[in-house]
């Protein structure tokens, strides 16, 4: 699997931008059951090896699975304010749930649940999300085993079909748009 054209510059700017802790966070966008647009801040947890599928990890007890199966499609937007990049990238997600078919994306979930902090752990032994407040012991629960990840643990990836990168520096500002046809990767410069 060959890298596509847009890694590099993606890249580029997390190495960039490395020096600001909040540039592993992103917007996540999906559509409600009903409809309504849905958006949430995730972490960028690297690439799925020998993909360029994006990682991100999410809780089986919020609303995300319902919608990511109403609707798999979702569009990400990162903005680095060292550089005053924007890539918006939109594809196809897929949920990594305890039972998922599929052996190697099994083993995926298993190794992001691995390369996780204790502290990002731990969050998935919490309470229930959107639940009435629980009792402030509630959020002090052992450590989860490093090795076993608890079941409501999911890894979500989004496999890009096309990328717009915009560069705001510069006179004139500089754009690219990216797009998956069948296999093939095409990018085009366009107007900001």
């Amino acid at each position: 699997m060959s890298l596509a054209p847009w890694r590099s510059p993606l890249a580029g700017a997390l190495h960039r931008n490395d020096s600001q802790p909040h540039c592993r966070y992103l917007q996540l966008a999906t559509v409600r059951a009903d409809g309504r647009p849905a958006n949430r801040t995730v972490v960028f947890r690297g690439f799925l090896p020998d993909t360029n599928q994006l990682k991100f990890v999410i809780d089986s007890r919020s609303q995300k699975p319902e919608q990511i199966d109403h609707q798999p499609w979702g569009e990400a937007c990162w903005y680095f304010t060292n550089t005053r990049e924007q890539f918006r990238l939109a594809g196809r997600l897929t949920l990594v749930q305890q039972e998922h078919p599929n052996p190697a994306l099994q083993q995926a979930r298993q190794t992001t649940w691995k390369d996780l902090s204790d502290a990002a752990r731990v969050q998935f032994a919490w309470p229930a999300p959107r639940e009435t407040r629980a009792d402030a012991v509630a959020f002090s629960p052992p450590p989860p085993d490093s090795a076993q990840p608890l079941a409501n643990f999911c890894l979500l990836l989004l496999e890009p079909v096309q990328v717009d990168h915009l560069e705001l520096r510069g006179e004139p500002q500089n754009r690219w748009l990216y797009s998956l046809d069948s296999q093939t990767w095409t990018t085009q410069a366009v107007n900001p």
